[in-house]
């Protein structure tokens, strides 16, 4: 692991990165919960997600959204998050220049940013997006959704109500070409608290089945 800084919009960007142990390896980029509400890159959920990925022999980067940690600036309602996003991708790509397969996560907040970083960087070729606030945030702009991915959920969440991601993976589900894994998290509320361990089986037998997938057709191609 590697603490890393790198320039942003605002400035200084604060992020944790872990290389793979094999050259030529997929990236994926984490993004944490939302900075007013204690979301940072060492959120429990993000830092696991993380593991997974490198467990998958990925190259990996968490990174604190401006004005979080010791990454400068101030919160921007998702405008400048986006950017940091951006940014902390493009870091990541000219560090892993050969890498086959480039990814986001995204938890809470950081899935919604992620679902937005993800209609403006064609060269992302999957998602995990866990807990989106699809009923505070508007999600209307996945019109068409660009590639396939997982929507995580937990049946208990008290935060987004079951009935607004279900409707987001019905809309996404219906494009043509566009696969949305929903999985769910029996008992889970919004944090995950007790169920991290569930959590984190979802999410790599998941990575084990698309990657394969993914590798398949890159080979075929």
């Amino acid at each position: 692991m590697s603490e890393i800084f790198f320039n942003g919009p605002a400035g200084r960007i604060e992020g944790r990165y872990y290389p793979a142990n094999r050259a030529n390896a997929p990236i994926a980029l984490i993004l944490h919960p939302h900075p007013l509400y204690g979301g940072s890159m060492q959120n429990k959920v993000v830092h696991q997600v993380g593991q997974i990925f490198q467990k998958h022999e990925f190259s990996v980067l968490r990174f604190n959204f401006r004005g979080v940690g010791r990454s400068t600036g101030e919160y921007d309602h998702g405008l400048g998050e986006l950017s940091d996003a951006a940014s902390a991708l493009d870091w990541l790509q000219q560090i892993n220049e050969n890498a086959p397969q480039c990814w986001i996560a995204g938890f809470s907040f950081g899935a919604w940013i992620a679902m937005q970083l993800l209609m403006r960087r064609p060269e992302i070729s999957g998602f995990i997006s866990i807990a989106p606030p699809a009923n505070n945030y508007d999600f209307a702009f996945l019109a068409p959704c660009p590639v396939s991915g997982a929507i995580i959920h937990g049946t208990a969440d008290q935060v987004v109500p079951t009935e607004a991601v279900d409707r987001l993976v019905n809309k996404l589900s219906s494009q043509k070409n566009i696969q949305i894994d929903y999985l769910k998290v029996k008992g889970a509320n919004h944090f995950f608290e007790a169920n991290i361990p569930e959590l984190s089986k979802q999410v790599s037998d998941y990575l084990q089945r698309q990657v394969a997938l993914l590798d398949a057709r890159m080979t075929a191609a």
